[in-house]
């Protein structure tokens, strides 16, 4: 963009490539920031403001090669932020800063963070990618973040490089049109090799927003498809995650829901996330590949290295990273007879978490005092008889055949299980165009 020196005639101004689609009012916000917003109008409405000569409201959307005319005035008014100042980095920062960089051009920055450095600041927190950006920024633009990773996950971050990549990137992201893909180790193995996870995610009461869970009243959808890669035995797995939705910690909460946490991850796993021997407690969530759509037009395709620990992990789990590839283009199928078996694991998992505060209230009232009377349940058995035993397994809840494929651990037969009932009602729809339940599902 040029700009006039003198501020105290009519000044013209070219719009440059990068303030493409900008409103007016957002590039007014860009480039003359002592300029408020009521200014902005007031100009706007009397006519004052023009773009090739013609009138211009404070939504018009500007094009790269317009002129845009802008009346004098416009000092520095009290109280209007000025612009962020540059801090000076350290030689190991701009060195740590330069280490990420896996590609870059005019319109981003394409990074592989390491795990254990937070992509923004927070209480306490002094490094960060966002601390790192002004490394960057040379004589242009500050780059800014337009999506994020958690602390702990590795892999691919995108950078823009401009305020006006910036709204490219935060559009492809926010339309989902972006695709990502993750590497991730997990505990045990998903009996369904290729399937579909749909269970909503809302934030932990008493967490402070800290923690997410799986909240079927009222959270937001989340869809993550996932893959199993290699197996190590019955301890560990290699699988590979596409999330469909930005949940804050979809993956992490996904896998643990269905019993198999991310290796490392006591957040959402407890003790059982951890493996035993040479496994690296470190967390195993790597973001592989991204694949957006460039200003350029033609699609930015970007694969990161994996991190020293988790490459470590998977070489002591026999896994060889040539066999991963690529999620299939296609969902697996989803019949009648798949929903009903993915209701009826869900209603026996319910079944299970109701027992399992039944128990919490019974044990909670045998401890007070002066309580009487038999404990209530079915566990105690006749009085002279054998005791009743554990019931069974039947399979791991939540997951349901569709197809012919591997078999996982925990595979269940066709009849129905004892003690099962039918559930109470259908499934909540989980999104439009369907009464799915929001249980795992896809290939076995």
């Amino acid at each position: 963009m040029s700009r006039p020196e003198n501020t105290d005639i009519v000044r013209q101004f070219t719009v440059g490539h990068d303030d493409e689609g900008v409103r007016l009012d957002r590039w007014f916000k860009r480039h003359l920031p002592q300029v408020g917003f009521a200014m902005v109008s007031r100009w706007a409405r009397t006519g004052q403001i023009r773009v090739d000569g013609k009138r211009a409201d404070v939504d018009t959307r500007l094009t790269a090669g317009q002129t845009l005319r802008v009346p004098p005035g416009g000092e520095q008014q009290p109280g209007v932020r000025a612009a962020r100042p540059r801090r000076e980095l350290t030689e190991e920062e701009i060195e740590r800063a330069d280490a990420m960089v896996l590609t870059q051009d005019r319109a981003a920055i394409v990074l592989n963070k390491p795990p254990g450095l937070a992509t923004q600041g927070g209480s306490g927190m002094k490094e960060h990618v966002d601390g790192l950006l002004d490394a960057y920024a040379d004589k242009g633009p500050r780059p800014r973040l337009v999506h994020r990773l958690d602390k702990d996950t590795s892999g691919v971050l995108l950078v823009a490089r401009t305020p006006g990549s910036a709204a490219f990137f935060s559009k492809r992201f926010s339309g989902r049109s972006a695709k990502k893909i993750y590497w991730a180790l997990v505990v045990g193995v998903p009996s369904i090799n290729d399937g579909m996870i749909e269970l909503p995610i809302g934030k932990q009461p008493g967490t402070g927003g800290e923690k997410m869970y799986v909240d079927e009243e009222g959270g937001q959808s989340a869809r993550t498809r996932y893959r199993v890669l290699d197996r190590a035995g019955n301890r560990a797995a290699w699988v590979e995650l596409h999330p469909l939705t930005g949940r804050t910690h979809q993956l992490r909460v996904h896998m643990a829901a269905i019993g198999h946490p991310i290796v490392g991850d006591g957040k959402y796993g407890g003790q059982e996330a951890f493996l035993s021997g040479t496994i690296s407690r470190k967390m195993h969530l790597h973001a592989r590949r991204l694949i957006i759509e460039h200003p350029d037009g033609a699609p930015l395709d970007v694969t990161a290295p994996l991190p020293e620990h988790f490459a470590n992990s998977m070489e002591s789990l026999g896994f060889d990273e040539a066999d991963g590839a690529e999620l299939p283009e296609s969902a697996p199928e989803f019949t009648k007879d798949d929903e009903k078996r993915a209701a009826k694991a869900h209603a026996k998992q319910y079944r299970k978490e109701r027992r399992g505060e039944r128990r919490s209230r019974r044990d909670g009232a045998s401890e007070r005092p002066g309580s009487r009377g038999k404990p209530s349940g079915k566990s105690a058995g006749k009085p002279g008889g054998k005791p009743a035993g554990p019931r069974k397994a039947t399979g791991k809840p939540g997951l349901g055949k569709t197809g012919p494929g591997k078999a996982g651990p925990g595979k269940t037969g066709p009849g129905k299980p004892a003690g099962a009932r039918k559930p109470s009602g259908p499934r909540k729809p989980s999104g439009p165009g369907g009464s799915r339940p929001s249980a795992p599902r896809g290939k076995r």
